[in-house]
This record gives structure tokens, C-alpha cells and sequence, in this order.
């Protein structure tokens, strides 16, 4: 087959499509509502189709009727009539088809007309800016996967259900539960107590884990992580930017394999450690946990790899250690909590675009010292505390922190000081110095 030369090319559009989509509205006004499912009124090629459209939807908007004689007085009222044909244009438009039972058919024409259209937009504007020398390339990258998806998501509207259509798939939902003996509606922990005041972290949601230094937010996100992909076969990304991934791996084989962590990096391990660290390498091996230890990574490349993560690997939830060192795209003199509160907005943007938790370590300032850390001790920005769905503290006394009491499990408390749809609360958990990973208080560690 011949490829088609560049000045043969013609812009997508369907004239046809579109002329049958409005007629078979003015046949039957009530499909109206099942083409806005897919149409808006820069959907349409045609400049004249645009304005019909746009009046069509005002006259809906108002309450009115929507014939042919509104539909000619509306547009005369918007000084518009000329631009969409005259009155003899809009009174043919019946005649294009006999009856309006395939306008779903039509408007999904017209839609695909106008994706193909936005595709070849992007590209153009992709090209402008891969020839655009001040433009980084990653930032192009970024824009375009952005773009991309923005494409195929391109969905005006939802469409409604009959109570009969949801009761069956609720019902099956429940079976499922009751069978697989789930309780969570969200990605769990692997902490009762918490998955029960959460019932699991939810899908778009921002959640913020805060804590002082040495306390242990990275053994907590990597417990959680664990808890996810190792235990449940749940697909996880996990971003460090303070840890590199072979010492990230160490803290997690140490507590996948209950083996003193201190012994393993020192490497005066027991021959009997050994077939522990072999089995724990093997279940690791087999958990879909995909890591990304890029240090002073900036935010549109942190974006971009989250995206391939969801689209290649499919992860449910995301966890990134931590905030304060994610790079803004551009530094310049803007102050520091307006960089952070950028940073915080796209990660909740992020959040909500993947469909997936994710979750962000933070630190809290030192006035938290001796007493529990509150929602207004988020170091860096306001923004963090505004812009997160949940918020979790981790906090336990000075002596227990610093080593001067001598015990294997260190009660911690787990403070939910902020969840947007649920209760808050605090719940208690044993950390374990030499395994370096939390548990369950009531797990009685060897």
C-alpha cells in the first residue's frame, strides 16, 4: 500500500457524523443527555456544528425546549445564526437522519474524529518543542506522556446506573469479601489497627507518614511496602532518594529474614543465618516491589516514572522517601515552602491521576521534641498538611529514641492526626532495633 504523502493528508473529521449527531438531537431532544457522555462543543470540526452544539446545550441548561424554532432564536439571540449556517442550514438538519435511535453510534464517531485530531495536535506541539533548544529534553518527555494520557482519558462525562444494574455487582462484591475473608476496601498495611481506622489506603489518596529523624519513617514505609508486595503479591514502586537500593535491599532482607541488621552489614552472620537469608532472598525475588534510587530526583522525572510504573508494572500503591528531597523543576528565587507546597500539589495530582495511594515521608520539626507531633509541626510548607487526604505521625519518648533503655521491642505510637474520610486516632507498634522494621505490638519477637 502506498503511504499517503504529506500534502494529501486532510484534518480527521466526519461531517457526516456530525450533521446526523444534531439532527437526531432535534429528532429526540432526550438523547441529549446520552451524547454529552461523549461530546463537548470543541468535539465538533465544523465551525458552524461548534455553535449549533453549544446552543443546543445552553437551551438545555435554561430548561427550554429544544426544537428548531429555540434552537434558531438562541443562536440569534448569541449572534451566532450566521455562523452556524442560517436559519436554512439549521432546518435541514432533521432531514439527515430518519430517526434518532443511532446517535450514540454517530456522537462516537464525531469523538473519534476528535481524538484523532487532538493526537496530531500534541504531535505538532511535540515537535515545535523537540526543535525548541531551551526546552530539556526530559521535560519534553514528561509533557508528552502527560499529554498522551490526558488523550486517553478523554471522557467528557460518566454516565449514570440504574439501581439494578449496581445491586448485583455490590452483592457479588460482598460474596467476594465474605469467601476471601478481605475486609478492606483499600491497599492494607499489614496493621489491623490501622487498616481498621483506614480500612486499607485508598486509591487517590495522598498520605503523608511525618516523624523526626532516627525515629524510623523509612522502616515503617519499608514494613508497609513489604507487608504489600512480599505477603499479599501486591505490586509496589518505591522511590528513595535518601537510600540506595542495595542498602535498601539490606534493611528489607534483615527483616524479611529476622536476621540482626547490624550482622549482616558487618557480615558476622551464623552459619544457621544463612538458610534464613536464602529463603527470605527467595521470597523477595519472587514480590513485585520495583525501586527507583535516583538521588535528588527532580519532581517531572519522579511524575514520569510513576507513570511507566502503573502503565508497565501496574503498582497499586506508591511510597517516596522522602518529600524534603524531591528537586522543583526550577528553583530560581522562588521561597522554599512555595517549592514544597509545588511539590505536595503534584504529588496529590499524581495520586489522583494514577489511582493509586501514595505515600510520602515527611520530616516534622524539632519543637516536637518531647511531646507527640501535631499537624502544624509538618516542617517546610502548610501545604503538605492541606493537601494530604491522611496524615500519620510515628512518636515514642526521647530515652526509647536514643538507646538508653534496653529493649528489643520499642513500643512506638502511631498518630492518624488527619484522614479525610475517616476517624483519627492513635494506634501502637513495636519496632524492632534489630531487625530495623515495625510489627504488630502484640508480635512477641524472639
Amino acid at each position: 500500500m502506498e503511504p499517503v504523502k504529506l500534502k494529501d493528508r486532510i484534518t480527521p473529521h466526519n461531517d457526516e457524523a456530525e450533521v446526523a449527531t444534531l439532527g437526531a438531537i432535534l429528532i429526540d431532544p432526550e438523547c441529549l443527555g446520552n451524547v454529552l457522555q461523549f461530546l463537548r462543543p470543541s468535539d465538533f470540526y465544523k465551525t458552524a456544528h461548534k455553535k449549533i452544539f453549544k446552543a443546543i446545550i445552553d437551551l438545555f441548561n435554561k430548561g427550554e425546549v429544544i426544537d428548531l424554532i429555540t434552537l434558531t432564536e438562541e443562536l440569534k439571540l448569541n449572534q451566532e445564526l450566521d455562523k452556524a449556517g442560517g436559519a436554512s442550514y439549521v432546518s435541514k438538519l432533521t432531514s439527515a437522519v430518519p430517526t434518532a435511535a443511532n446517535v450514540q453510534y454517530y456522537a462516537q464517531l464525531v469523538q473519534g474524529s476528535s481524538i484523532r485530531r487532538t493526537i496530531l495536535r500534541v504531535a505538532d506541539e511535540l515537535v515545535a518543542e523537540a526543535h525548541d533548544e531551551s526546552i530539556e529534553p526530559r521535560v519534553i518527555i514528561e509533557e508528552a506522556e502527560r499529554k498522551i494520557f490526558e488523550v486517553t482519558d478523554k471522557n467528557p462525562s460518566g454516565s449514570y446506573k440504574a439501581a439494578n444494574e449496581i445491586i448485583p455487582k455490590t452483592i457479588e462484591a460482598i460474596e467476594k469479601l465474605f469467601h476471601t475473608k478481605e475486609h478492606y476496601t483499600g491497599v492494607p498495611t499489614g496493621f489491623p489497627d490501622l487498616d481498621n481506622m483506614t480500612s486499607g489506603f485508598q486509591n487517590s489518596e495522598f498520605i503523608i507518614i511525618g516523624a523526626r529523624p532516627s525515629v524510623g519513617k523509612t522502616a515503617l514505609a519499608l514494613t508497609m511496602a513489604a507487608n504489600m508486595a512480599i505477603k499479599q503479591h501486591i505490586p509496589v514502586g518505591f522511590f528513595t532518594l535518601e537510600m540506595a537500593d542495595m542498602l535498601l535491599m539490606q534493611r528489607l532482607v534483615a527483616a524479611e529474614a529476622r536476621i540482626n541488621s547490624e550482622k549482616l552489614r558487618t557480615g558476622m552472620l551464623k552459619p544457621s543465618d544463612f538458610h534464613n537469608l536464602t529463603e527470605a532472598a527467595g521470597r523477595i525475588y519472587e514480590a513485585p516491589l520495583f525501586i527507583d534510587d535516583t538521588p535528588n530526583m527532580k519532581l517531572l522525572d519522579l511524575r514520569a516514572q510513576a507513570r511507566r510504573m502503573k502503565s508497565q508494572q501496574n503498582i497499586r500503591a506508591l511510597f517516596v522517601d522522602y518529600i524534603g528531597l524531591i528537586e522543583p523543576e526550577s528553583k530560581g528565587n522562588t521561597p522554599r515552602y512555595e517549592q514544597v507546597g509545588e511539590i505536595s500539589r503534584s504529588l496529590k495530582s499524581l495520586a489522583r491521576e494514577l489511582e493509586i495511594p501514595v505515600i510520602c515521608l515527611s520530616q516534622v520539626g524539632r519543637q516536637v521534641e518531647g511531646k507527640a507531633p501535631t499537624l502544624a509541626d509538618l516542617r517546610e510548607s502548610g501545604s503538605i498538611e492541606q493537601d494530604a487526604d491522611v496524615v500519620l505521625f510515628l512518636h515514642r519518648d526521647r530515652g526509647e529514641r536514643d538507646g538508653t533503655k534496653d529493649v528489643n521491642n520499642i513500643e512506638t505510637e502511631l498518630i492518624c492526626a488527619k484522614q479525610r474520610n475517616g476517624p483519627v486516632g492513635t494506634i501502637k507498634l513495636a519496632f524492632i532495633p534489630r531487625f530495623t522494621k515495625f510489627e504488630n505490638l502484640s508480635y512477641d519477637a524472639p
